[in-house]
């Protein structure tokens, strides 16, 4: 029953992250989309509820975490441009290094737990994302998020919260970059320049698009976003117009999968090759 609210939420983040807005101007735009998308989703909870365990754990491991981690980016994101020094370079370096700082004690404070959910372990689910206990809450946020007790499991604030640092480590280097294009705070935890992209961008984009849609990255769980920011991590790239070049490749007339059907015809004559020597 989520699936429409969820499809809908989904694209319309994108046009927002992809916009020419401001950082500031789409944090306001996204806080405002994921609150509504949240009370849309504590209605539908509330007038149906879970039919089982296993669809209550997927809703909140699974659904809900999607718009609440946008939340909790997006307002760190509005406190970042609020807080962040209005004059100078090095004050402002100096701010977000110490971000950088806040963000890996989080993840040093909760590694286990995020282990748990990057290894895809299933096991504590009933205890991390039912409502049975509730009254074991490990993790209080410090920024006056979307929260409601019976909208909420003992871990499914956390998760959320585990995604958008994620998602906020990308813009604190990308603010830093633009600082300083040498820094190495961050980058140093990049991969060798070892492999560049050398396709076409476009290419890269229904590349990427078709591995989201198949689910193939963190057994589906992971936003489009996310998946952009780590190809251009990889690939020492940068794909600005991720959702406009997605929704150009749906335009297309006719063969609108031109790349991957080249990678198919491709690969089966390199086989046909490798069988005949």
């Amino acid at each position: 029953m989520f699936e429409k609210a969820m499809f809908m939420f989904t694209d319309q983040i994108n046009q927002i992250i992809n916009s020419e807005s401001s950082s500031l101007e789409k944090a306001e735009l996204g806080i405002r989309l994921c609150n509504s998308t949240l009370s849309e989703l504590q209605h539908m909870v509330e007038k149906e509820d879970f039919e089982d365990s296993a669809s209550e754990i997927n809703f909140f491991r699974n659904i809900k975490s999607l718009p609440m981690s946008y939340l909790i980016y997006f307002s760190e994101v509005r406190n970042c441009e609020h807080s962040i020094p209005k004059a100078g370079s090095c004050p402002k370096v100096r701010f977000l290094e110490k971000e950088v700082k806040k963000i890996n004690k989080f993840f040093s404070q909760n590694k286990d737990f995020v282990n748990y959910m990057e290894q895809s372990h299933n096991y504590m689910d009933p205890q991390f994302f039912t409502r049975n206990n509730l009254d074991n809450f490990p993790f209080a946020p410090t920024i006056n998020y979307y929260q409601y007790p019976e909208f909420s499991t003992s871990h499914d604030m956390l998760w959320a919260m585990v995604q958008a640092m994620y998602k906020f480590i990308h813009y604190i280097r990308d603010k830093l970059h633009k600082l300083q294009p040498d820094n190495k705070v961050l980058y140093a935890e990049k991969q060798p320049k070892l492999l560049l992209w050398s396709g076409s961008k476009t290419a890269l984009v229904e590349l990427i698009y078709s591995l989201y849609a198949d689910g193939a990255l963190n057994h589906g769980n992971v936003e489009i976003s996310t998946i952009i920011s780590s190809f251009e991590d990889f690939f020492n790239t940068k794909l600005d117009q991720g959702y406009k070049t997605y929704s150009e490749i749906k335009a297309r007339k006719g063969d609108r999968t031109k790349y991957l059907n080249q990678l198919i015809l491709k690969l089966e004559n390199k086989m046909r090759r490798d069988d005949a020597k």
